[in-house]
């Protein structure tokens, strides 16, 4: 090869851009080269779009028809482009002229003009269609002809109720909704919503779950982790949970929640954007719902213990009964202690401590001091309680009937049962979240008793001694329904103790036989 050939041959071919010597693409090519590129990447995006379009010139020469289109009416790009207006083949003569008034006024309007036409499928079909349809304009602002993206009506109104659907529920429904991510968090929030969870629409929108609910939040994730995986379940759920706003002492709320999977409708595949979490606060509902439950199982449990005290030959033995069916759901212990006092005096004997301790049966018996019939403590202070029933402290069983020792229980001043006995009501105590130890032995109550209620014993105007009923932990502290069904079980005890001579078991004196 000769110097020349290889000079020739670095040089490489005529008009080969980056070489001296050598002349570059000229601006028409470069121009013409751009015009190619753009008019490809047109007809990629006109052939992607989700909408049907056509397009046509100043005269009415269809010039584009997508992709979507041509699935909607049938009609090729190849048969369609070419074609003077759509008369005859894409829409009926009857209804050409209104659908050319509506093409030239979109040429001649700016904007977009909306309308619903009938057109023609290629096997002969009317299909309603949308119509949006806006000028286009050339160099200079002059016309150069009109496009018309369309869509199926049916298509647009799913879509558009769609939205509205989304705007109704994050708007005025009557329920929470939340949109929750794929990290378990808050992403859209409804009005209702924000004020069940009780913070603003905006304050909610990316924090954990953990920092809403004090409890119930395990429950709650585990059930937006199992629709993400899973899909939605077949039913509602009903979640209990305690809000972090409110404090852990104040009750908990009961939100009845539905799930939906969100998978976003342009993916090829399924792929889960998040749970849409719908929630009604059905607190109310639920615990009148559980009262009434509550209610009917105590009814029936009275029932069941009168038949069987019914059957009792031994009325003390009836009262242990009563004590044994009011236990079951109710608390974990009970005990029966019975009021003595000293016998009165023979009759037409001159009682010498009578001005200091008052009249003998007025706090037991009838005409006591007071008004007639009263039935309180004595004076003085002199109340005695004497342990005659008890259920069994270590495990489950009936309750015993104690031996009549006669000795009292060494209550504190201003012990839960004696203070039953004074006001004549029920009594309820407590040990508090952080039960002191020691806090069930001071009282003479077994070991993990953390909730206490006293119900005074009355029969015939008497007083005659006091049920207790314990529970343990793991159950919630005594309210006033618990209350009144104590002070029903109490009239029952009562009923049968008074029955046995119940003031005569504790200490039985000589005048009770």
């Amino acid at each position: 090869m000769t110097a020349s050939s290889a000079s020739s041959d670095l040089s490489g071919p005529p008009g080969a851009p980056g070489l001296p010597g050598t002349p570059g693409p000229t601006a028409p090519a470069r121009r013409a080269a751009g015009e190619s590129d753009d008019s490809g990447l047109l007809a990629a995006l006109l052939d992607g779009m989700d909408a049907a379009l056509v397009a046509f010139a100043a005269d009415g020469t269809v010039t584009h028809w997508n992709h979507e289109a041509a699935r909607i009416l049938g009609w090729t790009t190849a048969e369609a482009v070419g074609r003077t207006g759509l008369t005859g083949w894409a829409v009926r003569k009857e209804d050409a002229d209104g659908i050319e008034a509506a093409l030239a006024a979109a040429m001649r309007s700016p904007g977009r003009q909306v309308h619903e036409f009938a057109l023609l499928t290629k096997e002969g079909h009317r299909v309603l269609v949308r119509t949006q349809s806006s000028a286009v304009r050339g160099p200079g602002g002059r016309i150069a002809g009109v496009y018309c993206a369309f869509s199926k009506v049916h298509t647009q109104l799913d879509l558009e109720r769609s939205v509205a659907l989304a705007e109704a529920l994050f708007e005025d429904a009557p329920w929470g909704v939340v949109l929750i991510d794929a990290d378990l968090r808050p992403a859209v929030v409804n009005a209702h919503a924000a004020r069940i969870l009780g913070v603003g629409r905006t304050a909610l929108l990316g924090r954990p779950l953990g920092e809403l609910l004090a409890q119930g939040v395990e429950e709650l994730e585990g059930a937006l982790q199992h629709v993400l995986a899973e899909g939605a379940p077949p039913a509602t759920a009903e979640l209990w949970v305690t809000l972090r706003s409110e404090g852990a002492e104040l009750p908990r709320r009961c939100w009845r929640s539905g799930f939906v999977r969100l998978a976003s409708p342009l993916a090829e595949e399924p792929v889960p954007l998040g749970v849409a979490w719908l929630f009604q606060d059905v607190t109310d509902a639920k615990r009148a719902e559980q009262e009434g439950s509550l209610l009917r199982f105590r009814a029936r449990q009275l029932h069941r213990a009168g038949r069987a005290a019914a059957d009792c030959p031994d009325p003390a033995e009836a009262a242990a009964v009563h004590l044994d069916f009011a236990l079951a759901g109710f608390a974990d212990h009970g005990l029966v202690d019975l009021a003595t006092a000293p016998p009165p005096a023979p009759f037409g004997a001159v009682d010498e401590d009578a001005a200091d301790d008052g009249p003998q049966e007025g706090a037991y018996g009838r005409g006591g001091a007071g008004a007639p019939g009263d039935a309180g403590p004595p004076p003085g202070g002199r109340l005695r309680l004497v342990r005659t029933l008890a259920s069994p402290a270590g495990e489950p069983g009936p309750a015993e009937r104690l031996p009549a020792t006669g000795l009292p229980v060494p209550y504190a001043p201003g012990h839960p049962a004696l203070q039953a006995c004074e006001r004549r009501g029920p009594v309820r105590t407590g040990a508090g979240s952080a039960a002191p130890e020691g806090w069930a032995a001071a009282r003479h109550w077994p070991d993990g008793t953390v909730h206490g209620l006293c119900a005074v014993l009355r029969s015939r105007g008497r007083t005659l001694g006091v049920v207790t009923f314990l529970r343990n932990p793991a159950r919630r502290p005594f309210d006033r329904a618990d209350a009144d069904y104590a002070e029903e079980v109490a009239a029952r005890i009562a009923a049968a103790l008074d029955l046995a001579g119940a003031a005569a078991l504790g200490a039985p004196p000589a005048h009770c036989r």
